[in-house]
């Protein structure tokens, strides 16, 4: 990549009237120039996106036939743009004029990565929104730091859960890997989703505190029975796609528990239409989200902790020096079960193939070294290792 990359930034507008001409205002006046700056719109009706490109006429403007929503209008613009990197940015945001250099600098010293600024409120921009978000177990996101005054947290560049979609700054090239948005989601948990498909494949996402913006957060639903729908349909849609069908069954009876508690909340807020709504549509939509499951399945990578147990694993077949050790065998495949339970079905049939050519490694010094009886029992053992 060469050292003034064409930076592409993508503002989604939905209606945001004068809160998207000072964002574009506050993009324009960045210190980092080699940018270009696409706004789709999702039919607004507040003629904000016309007045935009009438006040900014070297913007370039995309206008939808219809309301995409919040993931596939990015994507939108994401096809159309050029840069090597890539930035998401809500329309009711100002930058400072530093903001970009600072994530490239990131990036350069970090490397592949999903990257997010310091994000302030627009209205008291002393106190913070997001150092970067986190992931909870049962699903549900949640923004670091938010509510606390910004003198109080540290200034390291720091690894997160995943970075917010209020300002998401990664290359084309980690999108060409992980994907672009599902636009299954429509909108919310559409950062989570796409920071836990990375971090499935080993990328992983940072808080960028020299970056910095200003947000005036929900500007389109606010707290509304709509948002509160998308919320808990999207969480229940990245539990069952993302978890394992065996970690799953695991945290199944506690996430029962939380889904009565979620259903307590909703009762009391008046929105309890807006969780049947959700539960109903992830029913409707189970085959599409075991397609989704299958092909993130496909893509995962192992852990170190997986690859230490698997080395580990395969140091002990190749110790074995002698047969007719039956108990050996025993522990071996105990050892064996356990450890490709916890690996995806594509990473069960690539250990599968590695510890075969190590077992057939042990059957020729078997072969050397023991009796005709002995093999047998042997190789038996090592069938049903393998069955």
């Amino acid at each position: 990549m060469n050292e003034n990359p064409l930076v592409s930034v993508i503002v989604l507008n939905y209606n945001a009237g004068e809160l998207l001409l000072n964002c574009i205002e506050s993009i324009k006046k960045s210190a980092y120039k080699n940018l270009e700056i696409i706004v789709v719109d999702n039919i607004s009706t507040d003629k904000s996106q016309k007045i935009c490109k009438e006040k900014y006429p070297d913007i370039k403007l995309i206008q939808n036939d219809e309301n995409f929503g919040y993931c596939e209008g990015n994507n939108i613009g994401i096809r159309e743009a050029e840069g090597d990197y890539i930035i998401i940015l809500n329309p009711d945001t100002i930058v400072e004029s530093n903001w970009i250099g600072e994530l490239i600098s990131a990036y350069s010293k970090f490397g592949e990565g999903l990257y997010q600024p310091k994000i302030l409120s627009l209205d008291k921009t002393e106190i913070l929104q997001s150092t970067g978000n986190m992931l909870h177990i049962f699903g549900f996101g949640f923004a670091k730091d938010k509510g606390k005054n910004d003198n109080l947290v540290e200034t390291d560049i720091e690894k997160i859960g995943y970075a917010s979609g209020t300002c998401l700054f990664t290359s084309k090239e980690v999108l060409d890997k992980i994907g672009l948005l599902d636009s299954f989601l429509f909108l919310y948990h559409d950062d989570l989703d796409l920071g836990w498909r990375a971090a499935q494949m080993g990328i992983g996402s940072f808080y960028v505190p020299n970056s910095i913006i200003y947000h005036a957060e929900s500007y389109a639903l606010k707290w509304s029975a709509k948002k509160f729908y998308w919320l808990e349909r999207n969480r229940k849609y990245c539990l069952l796609t993302h978890y394992s069908k065996k970690t799953y069954a695991k945290i199944l009876p506690s996430l029962l528990v939380v889904d009565f508690f979620v259903w307590f909340f909703y009762l009391s807020k008046g929105f309890v239409g807006s969780k049947i709504k959700a539960d109903l549509d992830i029913l409707r939509n189970k085959k599409s989200i075991e397609k989704k499951y299958q092909e993130l399945e496909s893509k995962k990578i192992l852990t170190p902790e997986q690859k230490r147990r698997i080395d580990l694993f395969i140091k002990k077949l190749n110790l074995i020096e002698y047969a007719g050790k039956e108990e050996k065998f025993i522990s071996l495949r105990k050892e064996f079960l356990d450890l490709t339970n916890s690996l995806s079905p594509r990473h069960k049939a690539t250990i599968r193939g590695v510890i075969k050519k190590n077992i057939k490694k042990l059957v020729r010094r078997i072969v050397v070294k023991t009796e005709i009886l002995e093999m047998k029992i042997t190789l038996a053992l090592i069938k049903s290792l393998l069955s």
